[in-house]
Protein backbone atom coordinates (compact mmCIF):
# COMPACT_ATOMS: atom_id res chain seq x y z
CA UNK A 1 0.00 0.00 0.00
CA UNK A 2 1.61 3.54 -0.90
CA UNK A 3 0.97 6.30 1.62
CA UNK A 4 0.34 9.69 0.25
CA UNK A 5 3.15 11.97 1.82
CA UNK A 6 2.09 15.64 3.00
CA UNK A 7 5.14 18.07 4.19
CA UNK A 8 4.25 20.89 6.98
CA UNK A 9 5.44 24.61 6.40
CA UNK A 10 7.52 23.88 9.19
CA UNK A 11 9.41 21.26 7.40
CA UNK A 12 9.47 22.99 3.78
CA UNK A 13 11.14 25.57 6.03
CA UNK A 14 13.43 23.82 7.51
CA UNK A 15 14.31 22.24 4.15
CA UNK A 16 14.86 25.73 2.74
CA UNK A 17 17.19 26.87 5.34
CA UNK A 18 19.66 24.13 5.28
CA UNK A 19 19.85 24.34 1.56
CA UNK A 20 20.53 28.35 1.63
CA UNK A 21 23.19 27.56 4.68
CA UNK A 22 24.88 24.92 2.18
CA UNK A 23 24.78 26.73 -0.66
CA UNK A 24 26.80 29.56 0.75
CA UNK A 25 29.74 26.70 0.70
CA UNK A 26 28.40 24.79 -2.56
CA UNK A 27 25.71 25.25 -4.57
CA UNK A 28 26.36 22.26 -6.44
CA UNK A 29 26.84 20.47 -3.07
CA UNK A 30 23.50 22.23 -2.11
CA UNK A 31 21.42 20.75 -5.16
CA UNK A 32 22.65 17.20 -5.15
CA UNK A 33 21.57 17.52 -0.96
CA UNK A 34 18.58 18.64 -1.97
CA UNK A 35 17.17 16.41 -4.50
CA UNK A 36 18.46 13.39 -2.14
CA UNK A 37 16.53 14.84 0.26
CA UNK A 38 13.35 15.22 -1.84
CA UNK A 39 13.75 11.32 -2.61
CA UNK A 40 14.33 9.92 1.01
CA UNK A 41 11.07 11.67 1.73
CA UNK A 42 9.06 10.61 -1.34
CA UNK A 43 10.45 7.27 -0.48
CA UNK A 44 7.94 7.32 2.55
CA UNK A 45 5.34 6.26 0.16
CA UNK A 46 6.38 3.14 0.57
CA UNK A 47 7.15 1.21 4.24
CA UNK A 48 7.05 4.15 6.76
CA UNK A 49 6.99 2.31 9.72
CA UNK A 50 10.08 1.03 8.64
CA UNK A 51 11.47 3.80 10.54
CA UNK A 52 12.69 3.64 14.26
CA UNK A 53 10.39 5.74 16.42
CA UNK A 54 12.19 9.30 17.44
CA UNK A 55 13.71 10.08 20.54
CA UNK A 56 10.68 12.36 21.18
CA UNK A 57 8.26 10.24 20.95
CA UNK A 58 7.86 8.84 24.43
CA UNK A 59 8.34 12.41 25.74
CA UNK A 60 6.08 14.31 23.50
CA UNK A 61 3.46 11.20 24.28
CA UNK A 62 2.83 10.49 20.58
CA UNK A 63 4.67 8.50 17.73
CA UNK A 64 7.06 10.27 16.14
CA UNK A 65 8.97 8.46 13.83
CA UNK A 66 12.44 9.49 12.02
CA UNK A 67 14.46 8.60 8.46
CA UNK A 68 18.22 9.86 8.71
CA UNK A 69 19.11 11.50 5.10
CA UNK A 70 22.98 12.77 5.41
CA UNK A 71 23.48 14.70 8.58
CA UNK A 72 19.44 15.37 9.02
CA UNK A 73 16.61 13.33 10.51
CA UNK A 74 13.26 13.52 8.57
CA UNK A 75 10.47 13.74 11.65
CA UNK A 76 7.18 12.46 10.60
CA UNK A 77 4.01 10.89 11.73
CA UNK A 78 1.59 7.84 10.29
CA UNK A 79 -1.73 7.89 10.66
CA UNK A 80 -3.58 5.56 8.22
CA UNK A 81 -2.59 6.25 4.71
CA UNK A 82 -0.46 9.58 5.40
CA UNK A 83 2.78 10.78 6.35
CA UNK A 84 3.18 13.82 7.61
CA UNK A 85 6.50 15.27 7.52
CA UNK A 86 6.93 17.41 10.85
CA UNK A 87 10.35 18.52 10.71
CA UNK A 88 13.23 18.05 8.84
CA UNK A 89 16.71 18.82 11.44
CA UNK A 90 20.22 18.72 11.88
CA UNK A 91 21.55 15.43 14.14
CA UNK A 92 23.52 17.53 16.22
CA UNK A 93 20.74 20.13 16.82
CA UNK A 94 18.37 19.11 20.34
CA UNK A 95 15.68 17.16 20.31
CA UNK A 96 12.20 19.07 19.39
CA UNK A 97 9.96 19.94 22.25
CA UNK A 98 6.08 19.17 21.16
CA UNK A 99 5.58 23.69 20.52
CA UNK A 100 8.40 22.89 18.11
CA UNK A 101 6.01 19.76 16.25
Amino acid sequence: MAFRVEISPSALTDAEEAFLYMQKDSSLNAEEWYNGLVNAILSLENLPNRCPLASESEEIGREIRQLIYKRYRILFSVSEEIVQVLRIRHTARDWLSSDEL
